[in-house]
């Protein structure tokens, strides 16, 4: 099983760009040819805005590599690993872990308008390993480590669509040391 990352991140990020470049630039366009009502802050305030919003607009543009490169999350019947040509790219056998578990994480809402959108869900992939010495064979892996949970953390975005594809192919392939979907506290904002 194969579970693509790389996919759809184009679109999204050209999406993001456009958007924010739109509010950006109608925003210091009306700011620079006075069709902004208030004193002279306001006008002031609406050009400062404007050139945030091209500035992150900006943003999918400076990233283009690093947003749209390709990255892939491989399970199979030696191991699981982690392809990343232009990244970190890592392989561990299924003898090494003692674990592998779904993290998901769902945004809080606080008000009315929260339940306009749909909620953002944040996905990771959980790995534990067997035994004290895994973290220094696997040295290149160093940058998911979680004490705390004295594990591995793979983050996968906001993509519950990623879920049930992982959740198949531990069942298949590892039902012994899967340990299924665990919802974790809710998240606030946009993080």
């Amino acid at each position: 099983m194969v579970v693509d990352l790389g996919a759809g991140s184009k679109g999204r990020a050209v999406a993001s760009g456009v958007a924010a470049g739109v509010v950006g630039l109608i925003s210091l366009v009306s700011a620079l040819t006075g069709q902004v009502a208030g004193g002279t802050g306001v006008v002031v305030a609406a050009g400062v805005l404007g050139v945030v919003f091209i500035a992150v607009g900006l943003i999918p543009l400076v990233a283009w590599r690093a947003i749209t490169r390709p990255r892939r999350l491989v399970i199979e019947q030696p191991g699981i690993r982690w392809d990343d040509p232009r990244g970190t790219s890592w392989a561990v056998a299924w003898t090494e872990l003692s674990g592998v578990a779904i993290s998901r994480t769902v945004q809080r809402r606080f008000g009315p308008a929260d339940y306009l959108l749909p909620r953002k869900v944040r996905v990771r992939l959980d790995l534990f390993p067997a035994d004290p010495g895994f973290r220094t064979r696997h040295p290149e892996m160093e940058h998911l480590w979680k004490a705390h949970r004295v594990g591995y953390r793979l983050p996968l975005g906001s993509a519950p669509r990623h879920i049930d594809p992982i959740d198949q192919a531990m069942r298949a392939h590892r039902p012994n040391i899967y340990l299924a979907i665990r919802d974790e506290d809710f998240v606030s904002g946009l993080t």
